[in-house]
């Protein structure tokens, strides 16, 4: 067995953000005349969808929307994020995140991004941070209505990974997932991959319970180190296995 590919999740790996849609998420709850609460955006939104995210915190204050208004909802967050991106000079992508990706395309990997944010923001951000080129796979939200925890971006994210590339018979097992939730980690692990949690949003000691590797910086991911292990060889590494 050898690696394959690498499938990265996208806000809180590619882009720190995420205290970007908590203020949009908080905004949403206060023009649906509902006061956000402490920890809610941590429990109900990080790792998932935005679809979820809304659907699960609207649900629990009582309110039943349908479909079309639930669409409405993340069109408006959509609309404000992107608004945001517009207005800074430089985007927060993750300091390390280049170079190791640089490290990938040297070692022939296959990269992709399996996330729940949506196709637009995606786009946007990697071809602003001159990054797209790198990505032969996009698997957002709106190629699926469900979200990690479940597996099945990742498994869609090989799929067509297989399509892309004649004779590549891409499996589960020789992908290597970056992801910083738990969320994110139990979907990949659910989709019979290896994880490496990158300790953005979460701290350390919450992300090694789940991950296969755990650090606190992409300059402390050791990409031979980390084949090898797919290999079947193992010896003691400065990122530490879990």
């Amino acid at each position: 067995m050898a690696l394959k590919a690498v499938l990265f999740d996208f806000n809180g790996i590619i882009i720190n953000d995420e205290p970007i849609h908590e203020q949009l998420i908080e905004q949403i709850l206060i023009a649906e005349n509902l006061r956000p609460k402490r920890d809610e955006f941590r429990k109900f939104c990080l790792g998932r969808s935005d679809r979820a995210c809304l659907k699960d915190i609207l649900s629990r204050r009582g309110r039943v929307i349908s479909e079309t208004y639930l669409n409405q909802l993340i069109s408006r967050k959509a609309q404000a994020y992107q608004e945001r991106l517009a207005q800074m000079d430089e985007l927060p992508i993750y300091p390390g995140l280049e170079e190791f990706i640089l490290q990938l395309q040297t070692a022939n990997l296959k990269i992709g991004v399996v996330t729940g944010a949506l196709q637009s923001e995606v786009e946007r951000v990697l071809t602003q941070a001159n990054l797209m080129q790198y990505f032969s796979v996009i698997i957002s939200a709106d190629d699926l209505k469900i979200s990690k925890p479940e597996p099945d971006g990742y498994l869609l994210g090989i799929e067509l990974l297989n399509q892309h590339f004649e004779n590549l018979d891409l499996q589960p097992s020789e992908c290597l997932a970056i992801e910083d939730t738990p969320a994110g980690i139990t979907a990949a692990k659910r989709a019979g991959m290896q994880v490496v949690g990158v300790a953005n949003t979460y701290p350390f000691h919450i992300i090694q319970r789940q991950a296969n590797w755990t650090v606190d910086y992409f300059r402390d991911l050791e990409l031979e180190r980390i084949q090898q292990v797919f290999s079947g060889e193992k010896f003691p590494s400065t990122v530490r296995e879990c």
